[in-house]
Parts: C-alpha cells; sequence; structure tokens
C-alpha cells in the first residue's frame, strides 16, 4: 500500500493505513476495499444495516478524535453513504 494515498475501509470508515488491518478474500488474498474487523474470507463478519453501522463505530470515533457522539454521527452519516458497501442501499 502506497503511504502517500489514503484509503479508507468501505464499510466503516476506518483509515486502511497497513496492509496489516486489511480484510481477505475468500481464496485468502487481502481485500483492498474492506478491513479485517469487516471482512474476512470474502464476507462481511457481520450483517448489518449502515445506521448499525454508524451506532457502532460513532462512540469509538468520537472518543478518537475528542468530540460529541452526535457531531461523529452526523460526519458518519455524510460520508457513509459513499463508502462502497452503503452505495447500493
Amino acid at each position: 500500500m502506497n503511504s502517500e494515498e489514503m484509503n479508507f475501509c468501505q464499510s466503516c470508515g476506518m483509515p486502511l493505513m497497513s496492509n496489516e488491518v486489511l480484510g481477505t478474500e475468500k481464496d485468502g488474498s487481502v481485500s483492498e476495499d474492506f478491513c479485517k474487523f469487516c471482512y474476512d474470507k470474502g464476507s462481511f463478519v457481520e450483517e448489518m444495516t449502515m445506521e448499525d453501522m454508524i451506532n457502532f463505530c460513532a462512540p469509538k470515533v468520537a472518543e478518537a478524535h475528542s468530540m460529541d457522539i452526535k457531531e461523529a454521527k452526523k460526519q458518519m452519516e455524510e460520508f457513509f453513504p459513499s463508502l462502497k458497501r452503503w452505495k447500493q442501499q
């Protein structure tokens, strides 16, 4: 992964800053699109809605960035529809 490009998990929005956090495809190859917490062996670890994902991630994002949970949710509600997993919904 090129350190100059910033990729994000196309499910949870987590920065994919190293190959160690990448999920895997059915054949064991790495997924360039999803983190290992969302995607493993070619499928999503847990089926959920975009709203479920936002509610799960918002407290972690708020804590990591010292922001209010409402603000974290607002930012995620704007960003998540652009992610591959949620574009179809």
